[in-house]
């Protein structure tokens, strides 16, 4: 295995997303993808507030689009599924990625970012991350800033711990509080049906429940599985459904208790495995293949358990500009 920074960096300076010609573009869509954790190990909390991780990312082919064009001012819209609870003010981090790839480079970051959004809100599917991955690549190349693969990679790290991997995609361990990105192999395709909640919970709420259900234990240094590794690189959909595990879990189930019932639907399904997709609330099942994540899909619809359910597929790409 090897960093991303160690497989994908050159020595030389890497080159923007788009080739830069004689007329500047005026606007660029990116499209960015959703991404579950198969792996979630949680360690001690730090004295920064945050918890060390090995954090095993797959991303998924469900896709939000980043569409930035020069503006008068920095403006943030949004349409879609669950477009009314993206914020459009400075706290979303396409609006936060902007501001910050324009300071590092002297500009106004005078753009307007427009979210399709497709990926689940407040679901534990990384879909404000992958909105500020998706307006950094954007930026970089609407602005024809050249930024190396490095250097976005590091303003990713700035702005939250899974907006690396929204950038790179694939299927990655992520160390640290989940931003130093080792890639991984895969092996084949993994089939998954997302059941979505009917209401979100808050990352921070869950890793303060984490710290409460976990005080006075002992709680030893976060490693990747090796059983889990190896699934992945082989491909096999049963040994990797033997090997997904989330610390998370427990605080989510106490703060959304609902959820228990919806692990069970999905279960009772057909499914191979089923867990919490990172802090929650969407619920990940992994299935034998298309046709059996259909079935799941179809019976956890009809359980009554959830808002709504979707089928992916995972490795997918990362940012990619269309």
């Amino acid at each position: 295995m090897k960093s991303y920074e160690e497989q994908r960096v050159p020595s030389a300076p890497a080159p923007s997303f788009r080739e830069q010609g004689d007329v500047p573009a005026m606007s660029v869509t990116v499209r960015v993808p959703a991404k579950v954790n198969v792996q979630l190990t949680v360690g001690g909390a730090r004295p920064d507030g945050f918890h060390e991780l090995a954090n095993v990312f797959l991303a998924v082919d469900l896709f939000d689009e980043i569409t930035v064009s020069s503006a008068e001012e920095l403006r943030i819209t949004c349409s879609g599924r669950d477009a009314a609870e993206v914020p459009l003010d400075h706290t979303n981090l396409a609006a936060r990625a902007a501001r910050v790839l324009a300071e590092r480079h002297g500009l106004t970051s005078n753009v307007h970012v427009h979210i399709a959004k497709d990926i689940p809100v407040t679901g534990g599917m990384a879909g404000g991350s992958a909105d500020g991955a998706g307006a950094l690549v954007a930026c970089d190349a609407l602005w024809g800033t050249q930024a190396s693969r490095r250097q976005l990679l590091d303003i990713c790290a700035e702005l939250g711990s899974d907006v690396s991997f929204s950038l790179v995609g694939g299927a990655a361990l992520g160390i640290g509080r989940g931003e130093r990105l080792t890639e991984l192999e895969v092996g084949g395709r993994f089939h998954w049906v997302f059941a979505m909640a009917g209401r979100g919970l808050s990352t921070p709420a869950v890793f303060k429940e984490f710290d409460r259900l976990n005080e006075g234990v002992r709680i030893p240094e976060p490693v990747a599985s090796q059983d889990l590794l190896d699934a992945l690189a082989k491909g096999d959909a049963k040994a990797l459904a033997a090997a997904v595990c989330n610390d998370l879990q427990p605080a989510a189930l106490s703060l959304f208790p609902e959820l228990a019932r919806t692990l069970a639907a999905g279960k009772a399904a057909g499914a191979l495995a089923g867990l919490v997709s990172g802090s929650g609330p969407t619920i990940a099942f992994l299935a034998r293949d298309a046709a059996d994540a259909k079935e799941i899909a179809e019976a956890l619809s009809a359980s009554g358990t959830c808002r709504s359910v979707r089928t992916a597929v995972s490795p997918a790409v990362g940012a990619v500009v269309l």
